[in-house]
């Protein structure tokens, strides 16, 4: 007995020596200059999750203010041209500033843990997309504050946004934010890439990366393959605002039409970016609150790249009141219709996977339960507009507002709060209150549905979209002062999120390390985790290695300690290849996104902000490339 404790205690203190010394290597030091040089992809994705929040509930004002100028006819609360600016806001701050930036926060927090290691890849690059995109967002409500803000929508249909109907810098606001924000994206969808693909932990081969992983995978490459075209559009809007270019212009041999196609070719699998990490953090509740692991794996996976794959071939069924070929017409009807078909699969494999569980209904599975509902309820009006005949009607009416916010709030937002309520124990190492997830639940759902569900309505009445105002005879009054009551509902259930995300914070209950019994790597680590994320690399053999029998083995991983490194791992069967060097902090991704938004922002008011700009970008470069020494052991 006496040799085992004395063996025991032997390895407690070499573990603890080891954490002592891993915490010296990778923590970001205190102090105000380091806390904005860190590069530890857990502190920079959660200001990134706290900022996209900031702009939800900025964007959510924004939309009380609508709703309020809607509830009566003939009202003049606001301004035409205020109104203008506020739903271009509105649209521009969730769809941009919102809805793709948290999504891709939550996998910059979450994907390095689930893969098993230390840190994102290009770490530095990450702590640059985050500033860029605090910049940009920063820019936009600026210039809102300053009645300057955009109001050509957040489409910015030319030639409304062209130089000859809107004069200024509105439109020039609103294109060069979206450079900022899509170079953020950008930024980002390249390092999951590398992560998913190189730093996985030994083991985990393809056919065990977490659905969650799989889904951020698909939603990176849609960035990166979608996103260039609007970057391309909005940098050819504002050539045509400042040189002189004629990109949309027909009179000198553009097209306005041209823009349609590069924004759609944007847009729509800009729906599906943001629906698919969604699709992954269902998946995983579903499986740890039913207690057992999911039903269809490989269906889900392949699901998950089919409707990747589909998005590209949906962009013309926005499209199709502008006279296009009924054929062509014909062939996006067909593509529009056939998504549902991956989508269904996706439903079908959550649903049996509650039948055969054992479920527990906390407020994470409740919020899927209640996205599950909403998003077939908006799939099906997504497949009825599909349909041109049924599209040529309710087109550019509310029948579409409320189709398009039943997708992306019942799609997206409602698990996105599932995985906020799911991993902010991980996050923070507390527990949020369940009594006020189930009461914010409750508003958050009801109130969606009373508040967006009239509005098929009002669209089959005819009310038109981006309207500030309305007659009083024809008779959408009264359901667009029930609208207008039934928002406060959801206006209250966020509330009561953000209260108990506060609350939380400071009273919450300590949480463990894995308080919901989950299955994957996140969990196997402390909650908050430490700096280093895992003492040691973990080696797993199956989808679930934390579910009995455990499959992590405990083994050393031939890090050093004594610097950053991370291990490298193949493609497809993730054995180990090699060690790298991961960069330490650096005030330098700041510096280039300063420099970034001194070039791009002088540029809205002079071409030559592009050519002198690029001095300070240069030169926040070459002080973040600059050679720091080869380490001793890589001479």
């Amino acid at each position: 007995m006496g040799e085992a404790t004395y063996t025991l205690t032997d390895e407690y203190l070499a573990d603890l020596d080891l954490e002592k010394r891993l915490e010296a290597t990778w923590q970001t030091r205190p102090g105000f200059w380091s806390a904005v040089a860190t590069v530890d992809h857990k502190i920079v994705a959660k200001r990134y999750i706290a900022t996209a929040f900031v702009f939800l509930a900025l964007g959510g004002v924004l939309a009380l203010f609508m709703r309020l100028q809607l509830a009566g006819p003939e009202a003049r609360f606001i301004s035409p041209d205020r109104y203008n600016q506020i739903f271009t806001m509105h649209g521009t701050t969730m769809m941009f500033l919102f809805a793709v930036p948290v999504m891709e926060a939550m996998a910059a927090y979450l994907v390095p843990l689930m893969v098993g290691t230390r840190n994102i890849a290009f770490p530095r690059l990450n702590a640059y997309s985050y500033w860029m995109f605090v910049i940009g967002g920063t820019l936009l409500w600026v210039s809102f504050a300053l009645d300057t803000a955009p109001d050509v929508g957040w489409f910015a249909y030319v030639p409304l946004s062209g130089p000859e109907y809107s004069p200024g810098k509105r439109a020039d606001i609103w294109a060069q934010m979206i450079t900022f924000t899509e170079v953020s994206a950008l930024a980002l969808a390249i390092e999951i890439v590398v992560t998913v693909f190189k730093q996985r932990a030994p083991g985990m081969s393809l056919d065990r990366i977490p659905l969650l992983v799989w889904a951020m995978l698909v939603m990176a490459f849609l960035v990166i393959l979608a996103m260039p075209a609007v970057m391309f559009s909005s940098s050819a809007l504002i050539l045509d605002r400042l040189v002189g270019t004629h990109f949309f212009n027909p009179a000198e041999g553009g097209d306005a039409l041209l823009w349609q196609h590069l924004f759609w070719f944007f847009g729509h699998p800009e729906v599906y970016i943001i629906f698919l990490p969604a699709v992954g953090m269902a998946s995983m509740v579903i499986s740890t609150f039913s207690r057992r692991p999911i039903v269809g794996y490989l269906p889900l996976v392949m699901a998950l790249i089919s409707v990747g794959v589909l998005s590209f071939g949906l962009w013309v069924h926005h499209m199709f009141v502008v006279g296009l070929p009924r054929v062509g017409e014909s062939f996006f009807t067909a593509s529009s219709m056939s998504i549902g078909i991956p989508s269904g699969i996706q439903v079908f494999c959550w649903i049996a996977t509650l039948w055969a569980g054992r479920p527990v209904f906390k407020t994470p599975l409740l919020f899927i339960i209640g996205f599950i509902i909403t998003f077939v309820m908006g799939g099906l009006t997504g497949i009825m507009v599909a349909s041109v005949p049924f599209d040529t009607q309710v087109h550019d009416t509310y029948f579409v507002v409320a189709h398009f916010h039943y997708v992306l709030i019942g799609g997206a937002v409602f698990p996105l709060i599932a995985g906020i309520y799911y991993w902010f124990p991980k996050m923070t190492g507390r527990m949020m209150s369940e009594r006020l997830g189930k009461w914010s639940f409750g508003l958050i759902f009801l109130g969606f549905h009373a508040t967006f569900f009239p509005m098929h309505i009002l669209g089959l009445l005819g009310m038109p979209r981006r309207v500030y105002t309305y007659p009083a005879d024809l008779s959408w009054g009264g359901i667009n002062l029930f609208v207008s009551l039934s928002s406060l509902a959801l206006a209250a259930g966020f509330l009561i999120f953000f209260i108990n995300v506060a609350r939380s914070l400071k009273y919450g209950l300590p949480a463990g390390s894995n308080p919901w019994e989950a299955s994957t790597l996140e969990w196997a680590t402390r909650s908050p985790p430490p700096p280093y994320n895992f003492r040691r690399i973990p080696v797993v053999q199956s989808r679930d290695p934390l579910w009995p029998p455990s499959d992590i083995l405990p083994v050393g991983d031939g890090l050093r300690v004594d610097r950053r490194e991370i291990l490298i791992t193949s493609v497809v069967s993730a054995l180990p290849e090699s060690r790298e060097s991961s960069v330490g902090d650096s005030i330098w991704p700041l510096w280039a996104a300063l420099g970034s938004a001194v070039m791009l922002i002088w540029s809205m008011f002079s071409p030559w902000g592009v050519v002198w700009g690029a001095v300070p970008v240069a030169v926040t470069l070459i002080g973040w490339f600059w050679p720091k020494g080869v380490p001793e052991d890589e001479a």
